[in-house]
């Protein structure tokens, strides 16, 4: 059997790449990593030796191509479906689905003044009205989903599932910025965050060295 290829930004910054990438962690199998710094001068053209969109995620598998996060995670699903990446319960899959969508395509406050710097800890004392928006909207379905669909399991649906991937990112996000958790939220970011895939990934993004210049801190 072919190993899987996934093609990845800077594990710092990528928060699509984190995505599918704990997909696969959970899963199990073999995979090679191919990270690719973002924001230098042949970035787009080393992309483009995998992906034809130009940006990254990208998973090979044999001489199939699937790029973007969530149709990474779909493919993960149905290539390896006694894994149960989706919840097998249908109302859970279906919510877990527009859960995950949400976060895939919303939340645009949130992503442009909180940006994912996962080595990083820089506490802010204040949000604009715009992304506490995006932080409440969030607490609101980590709370509903663990009440609804949890069954006193970690994760927002249970057992681990593509919802949790997807939400990875803003995990990060949240304890990067200092953002104020009480209860079941509070319990989930440290439930992921002490997972071994999110160690991992912490260990990768403090082992790299290149960095992304409009990310970084400006020093005064």
């Amino acid at each position: 059997m072919t190993a899987l290829k996934i093609v990845l930004g800077n594990q710092n910054y990528s928060s699509w790449s984190l995505r599918p990438w704990l997909a696969l962690k959970h899963l199990g199998v073999p995979f090679e990593e191919v990270v690719i710094p973002l924001d230098q001068p042949h970035t787009r053209e080393e992309i483009l030796r995998f992906s034809p969109s130009g940006r990254v995620p990208a998973l090979l598998d044999g001489d199939l191509t699937v790029w973007d996060s969530l149709a990474i995670c779909e493919y993960l699903h149905e290539k390896f479906p006694e894994r149960h990446l989706w919840p097998a319960d249908g109302k859970a899959r279906a919510t877990a689905r527009s859960v995950s969508a949400e976060m895939h395509s919303g939340f645009a406050a949130l992503r442009q003044d909180l940006p994912m710097k996962f080595r990083e800890s820089l506490p802010m004392q204040s949000f604009r009205a715009e992304v506490k928006q995006d932080i409440e909207r969030i607490v609101e379905i980590w709370t509903q989903c663990r009440r609804r669909f949890g069954g006193g399991q970690p994760f927002l649906f249970g057992a681990f599932s593509i919802a949790d991937a997807m939400y990875g990112p803003v995990v990060s996000r949240f304890r990067t910025y200092g953002v104020k958790l009480q209860g079941a939220p509070a319990e989930y970011v440290e439930t992921m965050l002490a997972t071994p895939a999110m160690k991992d990934w912490l260990r990768a993004a403090r082992a790299e060295t290149h960095r992304m210049a409009r990310y970084e801190v400006q020093k005064p």
